[in-house]
Order: structure tokens, then sequence, then C-alpha cells
């Protein structure tokens, strides 16, 4: 984020009403019930970024999640933060506490209330009442609301502090609320919350973990959108232990602080014999757990990044996955030493309700990746591209199906790749989305045996990379013991096709599968 749009934002304003009016609420480690309450150097640089404004004047941001677990004071910051909207953002404010009921909802809410039954002045601007606190003589009002999403339809609000956004049992409530503030010039949504279960009552992926995933895409750059506002603590990947205390300090700013170590290592010893594991790291360490199993253990695959690039000219098999409008379309590289790099990804834009697959940048990126690399094999599962394979095949590129639905396929190969990644075989270039959609793999296991699959029908967390990797590492698995095959003419020529045009061999030439291809390619170099 750009420190000007820092400077220029409400942080130090939010920031001297808290020091200035927020209250401890109950005796706790941070301090006792009625002593000023003390925002710790990351509260208020969260602050600071939460309330960034742009050159225009404009708040920056309309949405923020914020995620860390149990007991760092979140509640309270929010609290704070919830009466500086009431009593100091303008007339008429509509400030509104939501959560996945009205009880969930009242805790914020009796933050603040009892934020201002502590201090005199507070008490002076305000009058309390059961669900509602009401500024004095500016019609501004703070109430907690219901969980009834087609009961707030009328509302107007500037400020939204949804509390444990991942205990919504559907995304309705989050969605009235966020339009619902479409009226006003500025207004606000905060989301803190921890991690929960990734699915929802209706076992699709649930908004919070909907909005995590959106905000950890930004993070990596995948996606740029400055009205997100997006801050997680978690551990870093592969921190698998709940006695790792690494993975404590992770997942919880206020460790040591606002939260005492005994607390979290008496919690900690708790698992499994009072405490689920799932619990814990949920709770405590802030991380998701899914309803089904996950295919590989935590972080191994991310531990296999390395600082490496394919090499021009040298043996790749290429895995393909396609798509024509739903998931996504993914070209991946293996060579034969089990190095895998993402060479081609078509993923339908977030909230994008008409897309397709360009075919024809796909041909292109094909017929690329055919003239950079020595291609001995491109694996490509069949369904909805059999037309397109048949016309490689045809134009002489090496390529042949590899049904990814066929469990006597995938068995095998999940469990190459899978004992590749446990056992340090295995690296890969650290892109994101592959990162990303081998996480979103879980593994279905049946009389069949193992293999990957989505969370459940019609997820959107892809796994089409993964697949693709999955099959370009098996057969390339194969290819590292197997003689090498005789190279197709139309390799040969294609690499050539960098430097002056060579002729083209007639039976090459001719084929309308290249004619196809070699046109899409040149209109790109156009």
């Amino acid at each position: 984020m750009p420190a000007a749009d820092v400077r220029r934002g409400d942080g130090d304003g939010v920031l001297a009403f808290i020091d200035a009016y927020a209250s401890i609420t109950k005796d706790s480690v941070a301090g006792l019930t009625g002593e000023p309450l003390v925002a710790r150097p990351w509260q208020r640089q969260l602050i600071h970024h939460v309330f960034a404004r742009g050159p225009d004047g404009r708040r920056r941001h309309r949405i923020a999640l914020v995620g860390m677990g149990r007991k760092n004071g979140k509640t309270a910051l929010m609290a704070g933060v919830a009466l500086y909207g009431l009593l100091v953002e303008g007339e008429g404010a509509q400030v509104y506490s939501c959560a996945a009921d009205r009880e969930q909802a009242r805790l914020l809410f009796g933050d603040a209330k009892r934020m201002v039954e502590l201090h005199p002045e507070l008490r002076r601007a305000c009058r309390i009442f059961r669900d509602a606190i009401e500024a004095r003589g500016t019609g501004s009002v703070y109430r907690a609301l219901s969980s009834e999403a087609y009961t707030k339809e009328g509302l107007n609000p500037t400020l939204v502090l949804y509390d444990e956004l991942h205990a919504a049992p559907t995304r309705e409530l989050f969605d009235v609320m966020a339009l619902a503030q479409g009226t006003r010039v500025d207004p606000l949504m905060i989301c803190p919350t921890t991690a929960g279960l990734r699915t929802d009552v209706t076992g699709r992926d649930s908004i919070a973990y909907t909005l995590y995933e959106y905000g950890k895409r930004i993070a990596t750059g995948e996606l740029r959108d400055p009205t997100f506002f997006f801050a997680w603590w978690e551990p870093p990947d592969g921190a698998s232990s709940v006695t790792d205390r690494v993975a404590w300090r992770e997942a919880n700013p206020g460790l040591g602080d606002i939260l005492s170590e005994a607390d979290l290592a008496s919690a900690a010893a708790s698992v499994p014999s009072r405490t689920p594991e799932a619990e814990f790291r949920i709770k405590r360490l802030n991380q998701w757990v899914n309803s089904a199993t996950a295919w590989l253990p935590s972080g191994a695959f991310e531990g296999r990044a390395v600082a490496r690039r394919l090499e021009p000219d040298e043996r790749v098999v290429l895995g393909f996955d396609g798509s024509f409008n739903h998931d996504c379309t993914a070209l991946v590289a293996c060579t034969l030493d089990g190095f895998l790099e993402v060479l081609g990804l078509w993923e339908r834009p977030p909230g994008a309700a008409a897309w397709e697959v360009p075919i024809a940048e796909v041909d292109a990126r094909v017929l690329e990746t055919c003239r950079d690399y020595r291609v001995l094999e491109i694996a490509a599962d069949p369904y909805r591209w059999a037309r397109e394979i048949q016309g490689w095949a045809a134009a002489g590129l090496p390529a042949a199906e590899f049904p990814t639905s066929s469990p006597a396929r995938m068995v095998p190969a999940c469990a190459t790749f899978y004992d590749a990644v446990v056992n340090g075989v295995l690296t890969h270039s650290g892109h994101p989305a592959l990162v990303r959609h081998v996480a979103n793999a879980m593994v279905k296991v049946d009389r069949l045996g193992p293999r990957i699959v989505k969370e459940h029908r019609g997820s959107p967390r892809h796994i089409d990379l993964a697949v693709a990797a999955v099959a370009a590492y098996a057969r390339a698995t194969y290819h590292a013991t197997a003689p090498p095959p005789p190279e197709p003419a139309i390799l040969g020529l294609l690499r050539g096709m960098v430097g002056p045009a060579p002729e083209r061999p007639a039976e090459i030439a001719s084929s309308p599968a290249f004619g196809r291809m070699l046109g899409s390619h040149e209109e790109a170099q156009r």
C-alpha cells in the first residue's frame, strides 16, 4: 500500500479517539476493567492501513478482512472503532455489529456499550439502549443485528463490523450489508475473524474462506483490488505441530502481551484428549480446516519450491487439463528430473458471468512451448478438448490422451506424485496458482484407489494445475527411464521458427491443424 495513502488516511484520528475514550472492559492479561485501552504497535499499524485514503481523498478500502487467533484483543479494538464510527463520522451515521447470530453480534456491541458506561464523556454523548447506542444530537446510531438477512434490506450503513465471519451459515447477510452501503460516500465493512471450516451449510466455500482466498491472491500479486484490505496472521506453511511455538507466534500477534503464553501452552497440551486438533488449529493457529481429507501433508508441496526456471531446449513432458468456461485450462511442464513449471493458465476472472477459454490462445501457447523446449509428450485430458488434441497429433506434435477421470490412470499417477513430494524428490517453481491448486486438491478413496478430486461438486476452488502437474510428472518419470523416442519433424521445424522461417515439409505445411496453430502464433507475434 502506498505510504501516502496511509498518511492521508484517518488512522491518526481513529487512534486518538481510542487512546482518549476506549477502556478495558473486563479484567485480563491486558489490564484491569476501566483502565485505558492501549493500542499495541501492530494494532496501530493495522488501523492506519484499514483507514487509508487514496489520492482523491476517498477511503481506499470498502471491505477489510482481518484474521488472527483468539484472545488477541481484536474485539476490544473493534469496539473502539465502532464508537469512533458512531461519534466522529458525521451526522446520521449507521454503525452495525453483525455475526452468525445475535448473541455473537452482542459480544462486540457489549464491549462498546461497556466502554460508554465506563467513560463520563461518552455517557454524556450517548443514549444507551438494550441493542442500540444513539449519539445525542446527530441522529447517528450503533446497533447489534440478528442474522436474518431478509430483515436488513432497508439499512444504510456507514460502518459494519462483521464479527467472526467464518461462522456465517451462508453469505446472504454479508451480501446484503455490502450492497446496503452503496449510497454512502465512504462506507467500510471490517470483518475481524479467526479461520474456520472452508465450507458453509450449503456445502460451498464459506464467504470468509472465499474472501481469504481472494486476499491471498491479492497478496501474491495475482489480482489487484485496492478496495479490499487483507491482514491475516497465520503460521508459515508446513507448521504441522500444535506445539510449534513459531506457529503460535505467527498466528497470535498479541502473544506474551495481550495473550498469555501459558494459556496457549495449556490449550495445546489438551490436544487431542480434551480439545480436537481441528478446533485448536482454527481458534489458536488461525488455520482453515476441511470437511474432507486433504491430499498432501500441510506445507509439504510449498516446501518443494526452488529458484529454478526451464532452460531453452530442455527436455520436458507437458501436462494439459482443459475446460470450456467454468474451470481452468492448465498447461504444466515437467523435466525428467522432476521439476514443475506452469507454462499456461486460463482461469475465469472472479465475478465474470460470461467467459470462455480462448482456444486460439491456448493453441498458440502449446505451439510456442514445442518451439522453445524439447517436448517428449503432451499428456492431455481429452474431455472437451478431444478435437484440439487430435489436431495437435495430426500436426505432428507428440500429443497423447491422458484421461484424468480414469482411476486406472490417476490412481498410480497420484501415488507417484505424492511419494515424490513427501520424499523430497519433486521440485517446482513456486508459482502461486500452482501452490493454490495443489492445496485445493482433496483425496477420494474408494475401491478403485485414492486419487485427487475437488472438495465438492461445483466448488470454485480449482485444482486444474494440480491435475496437469500429476499427469506431467507421471509421464516424465516414464520418459526418464525409457529410450528417447525419435523427434517428430515438426518440433525441429518449430524451433527453427525463432530465426528465418525454414522451408516447411509438404506433409506438415498442408496440415489444417498446423495452419491453425501457425496462424494463431503469427497473429500473436503481430
